[in-house]
């Protein structure tokens, strides 16, 4: 699914007006929890799911099928564990899907 197609169809659930009002809803969310993640703040939505920062150490090691040596450097990347709502409606539609 495509930013577009995502957009139609955050406008039929969340039953807005327009295509604008549903892409300003989408970016507003995502703007939020990229300065919350920048901050190193977690967001954690009830049953949907946790956003997170965690940090990642840095690591070397050699690139497949050469003898190219790369090295990494110590980062914080974002992260999102899945709610028990959220795996249970994924888990019911693929059960649907057979």
């Amino acid at each position: 699914m495509n930013k577009a197609e995502f957009v139609d169809l955050v406008k039929e659930v969340g039953e807005f007006d327009t295509k604008k009002e549903a892409e300003r809803a989408i970016s507003a969310f995502v703007a939020a929890v990229e300065k919350a993640l920048s901050k190193k703040e977690s967001i954690e939505l009830v049953g949907f799911g946790k956003f997170e920062t965690v940090f990642q150490k840095g690591k070397s090691g050699l690139v497949p099928g050469t003898n190219k040596k790369y090295t990494t450097h110590d980062k914080y990347v974002p992260k999102f564990k899945a709610g028990k709502a959220l795996k249970d409606a994924v888990a019911a539609a693929k059960k649907g899907k057979k």
